[in-house]
């Protein structure tokens, strides 16, 4: 009989939506727990070294960092995400790492203190999202027909825009056509969709608030002028 797995969430962590996204399209069971990181628990910080969400837990082991939890999700169950192809495999693991950068540079662009900063960030943005747009084949998925781990990555990537495209037009995805295809197709996937309760923008707008950043004040401003 398979460990029951347990996933230790955090309602917004794009790094757990990845794993969620993985588990739902393999059909595979799964308790997910979440908690505040705000206020962390002992008993996560006994499980999580590096005290970050996620953490998958089967039986009495836990597994943290959510490309070892993605590894450990192909080695060990059905319907792989990964290609059969060990060198387009290999590929996909580096966009994998760029979704990363991706999910850095996100970070950076809420967090800015100021316009200059706040701006820089966006240009970091728009240029590894462009050089996206050169590789992406939005047909409908990332590689083509077979949904794969870099859609679960970029699922989460482009939920983020879904609340700054209500603050303002920053043109960090302007004119990236096959991006924005992509973005479309997988707002419209049961597994993405499912990633994130219905109060995931809400969250994330009160989340940007208590930033005290750049983009705080112009979600304030938007706010009035509505």
């Amino acid at each position: 009989m398979a460990a029951p797995l347990k996933l230790i969430s955090h309602k917004l962590c794009p790094y757990v939506q990845r794993a969620v996204i993985a588990l739902t399209e393999k059909g595979v069971p799964f308790e997910r727990i979440d908690i505040d990181l705000a206020s962390k628990p002992d008993w996560f910080l006994k499980i999580s070294p590096l005290g970050k969400t996620p953490v998958l837990v089967v039986g009495d082991k836990a597994i943290f960092e959510s490309a070892v939890i993605l590894e450990y999700l192909e080695e060990t169950q059905g319907s792989p995400l990964h290609p059969a192809d060990a060198l387009e495999r290999a590929e996909h693991r580096g966009w994998i790492e760029f979704g990363s950068a991706v999910l850095n540079d996100i970070a950076g662009f809420y967090a800015a203190k100021d316009e200059a900063t706040f701006k820089a960030k966006a240009a970091q943005l728009e240029e590894k999202l462009a050089r996206l747009e050169a590789r992406v084949a939005a047909a409908p998925w990332f590689d083509g027909e077979k949904f794969s781990l870099v859609d679960a990555v970029f699922g989460p990537v482009f939920r983020y825009f879904d609340v700054f495209d209500a603050i303002g037009d920053f043109g960090i995805l302007a004119g990236k056509q096959k991006l924005a295809q992509w973005r479309r197709n997988l707002a419209a996937r049961p597994s993405v969709r499912g990633a994130v309760s219905a109060d995931y923008p809400a969250l994330l707008r009160d989340f940007i608030d208590r930033r005290q950043s750049w983009l705080s004040q112009l979600q304030a401003g938007k706010r009035k002028a509505a």
